[in-house]
């Protein structure tokens, strides 16, 4: 059994993205992992202010969710990071979520990662810079992670119209086998 968290950025609760996240949640469940997912969009995440006091404290110095988030970052084994796409980009609330990090990011390590990511361009490849920025963060910057699945949820613009693509099934089943 893997504790896994899911984090999910769409601020559209049941959004194409989000709604990938529950299939993943389902089939994670199903093969009897423990499962948590979190829907940023319901947490208070202040922009990192680069003021540097990190670096040697390892504390924000702000007083917000991500503590308690960055916690659940390091008792997850399994770490499933979603976002819509955005002009061939992640959610900003997923880069905030990112940045804010930073206090404990080296402390972060030894976690499988996978992506889940939703657009209304059905042209997979242009999914890719987001993937990239994705792999910016968890593979150079984090010790030892592993990249091991990425849902390519392509090809669904209104809320709900992931559930008639391939990659619905897709996220429970890499739910079922992560």
């Amino acid at each position: 059994m893997k504790n896994i968290l899911i984090i999910s950025s769409s601020f559209r609760k049941g959004g194409n993205s989000d709604l990938l996240c529950d299939e993943f949640q389902k089939g994670a469940e199903s093969a009897g992992h423990k499962v948590e997912k979190i829907r940023l969009a319901e947490k208070k995440i202040n922009f990192c202010l680069g003021c540097g006091v990190c670096n040697s404290t390892h504390k924000c110095v702000q007083k917000d969710d991500m503590a308690e988030l960055t916690e659940k970052m390091l008792t997850a084994e399994v770490i499933v990071l979603a976002t819509p796409v955005y002009f061939y980009a992640m959610s900003g609330l997923l880069k905030t979520f990112i940045d804010r990090t930073v206090p404990k990011y080296t402390d972060i390590s030894n976690k499988e990662f996978y992506y889940i990511l939703a657009a209304a361009d059905t042209n997979k490849a242009n999914l890719e810079k987001v993937c990239d920025s994705l792999r910016g963060y968890t593979l150079d910057c984090l010790p030892n992670a592993q990249e091991r699945g990425i849902i390519y949820g392509t090809g669904a613009w209104q809320k709900g119209e992931i559930i008639n693509t391939p990659a619905f099934k897709q996220a429970y089943e890499m739910g079922k086998n992560a």
